[in-house]
């Protein structure tokens, strides 16, 4: 038996639907107050169902909605340990990941964003490797599996001795910017985590800036917004690419949030998942636009969540337009979405155009 640890962050990622952009701090109260609901119960359990090798762990688990409460009749040997209130917070997390590097754990699985990266830091720092599963709002440290099922494929390479061990970044984000709109990280720390190609997503690229980089985006905008349809609904996803065709456009954009353009002119600014279904209502055709997260090659599941794979199925690949400057796009192998649909997710691979400057389109494999 290998025993592996389980830790959850139960409110990670509920912001990600409602517009917030994070749970730290009184966000998560923000987020249920405004019908936010956890995605992490279906992430846990796409990772819990997809292990192959179930009868070779022996789970030590955080108690009730931390870890117990998702592996409790599924097969998994398991035992728990520690307490906590009715309440979480992240001392939880850091007491009860040193409780598990006490036990001699062989690997801590633990699922959240990046602020729960950073307390698994720095309450266990190099001395522990970690299995890291998104189920945050933005994940832009380079710790995570790429979704819930690589994960799992991870925990199988452990079982199966098929592993070695790298450390990879953990990001400090400024929530409080972050949550204004404006992005600004530094590293925080490194974890140890599994070295599988492909499994493993990188740290977010910090946007370029240049001239030439800021002219293929202008060339790009000039593209989107010469052919923008005066009957169509756009959803504006976020990002610097984005913004240049709002900046051609003369209108304001939320860097880091949705907005929806109609007839060339801003009708919603920062919207969450509610707002959005609303508009695709009203709106009998809508297209999104979004450009790929640099360094990791996201189009959706990483500080886009507001698009959720209700939207997503409603919208169809479609009429979904990706758009990226050149540069960014040599440095991806691929473009990636994790929607935390397995279904959707399997709708979106394949083949597809990125629009990569004026009247000028490339093809790219999303995985």
């Amino acid at each position: 038996m290998r025993l592996i640890g389980f830790i959850v962050n139960p409110i990670a990622g509920m912001g990600g639907t409602v517009g917030l952009k994070g749970t730290d701090g009184d966000l998560s109260k923000k987020a249920i107050e405004m019908g936010a609901k956890s995605t992490t119960p279906k992430l846990i359990d796409q990772f819990l169902s997809s292990i192959e090798n179930k009868k070779e762990i022996y789970f030590i688990a955080a108690p009730d909605i931390m870890g117990e409460s998702y592996i409790k009749n599924r097969g998994f040997n398991y035992k728990v340990i520690g307490q906590i209130g009715k309440e979480t917070f992240p001392e939880d997390t850091k007491k009860i990941a040193k409780l598990l590097y006490d036990k001699k754990i062989e690997i801590l699985v633990f699922f959240g964003g990046d602020g729960t990266a950073r307390d698994i830091y720095d309450s266990v720092g190099l001395k522990l490797p970690v299995i890291a599963v998104p189920t945050g709002v933005k994940m832009f440290s380079s710790v995570f599996a790429v979704n819930s099922r690589a994960a799992s494929q991870l925990v199988d390479a452990i079982i199966l001795n098929n592993i070695t061990y790298e450390e990879r970044e953990v990001l400090d984000i400024n929530e409080t910017s972050y949550s204004k709109g404006i992005l600004e990280s530094k590293l925080y720390g490194y974890l140890r985590v599994p070295k599988v190609l492909n499994l493993i997503q990188a740290s977010k690229d910090t946007s370029r800036i240049g001239s030439s980089y800021d002219f293929e985006k202008k060339e790009i905008a000039l593209h989107v917004i010469e052919n923008m349809e005066n009957d169509i609904l756009y959803l504006l996803g976020p990002g610097t690419t984005v913004k240049a065709i709002t900046d051609e456009l003369g209108l304001p954009k939320t860097l880091l949030g949705i907005d929806a353009i109609y007839r060339k002119e801003i009708i919603e600014k920062d919207l969450n998942e509610q707002g959005i279904l609303g508009l695709l209502n009203t709106y009998s055709h809508a297209q999104i636009i979004v450009t790929p997260i640099g360094g990791q090659g996201f189009i959706f599941g990483r500080g886009n969540k507001q698009f959720t794979p209700k939207i997503l199925e409603n919208i169809g690949k479609k009429n979904v337009i990706i758009i990226a400057a050149k540069e960014k796009l040599k440095s991806l192998k691929c473009l990636r979405i994790d929607s935390t649909s397995i279904d959707i997710d399997n709708i979106f691979k394949g083949l597809t155009n990125v629009i990569i400057g004026y009247k000028e389109e490339t093809v790219i494999q999303i995985e």
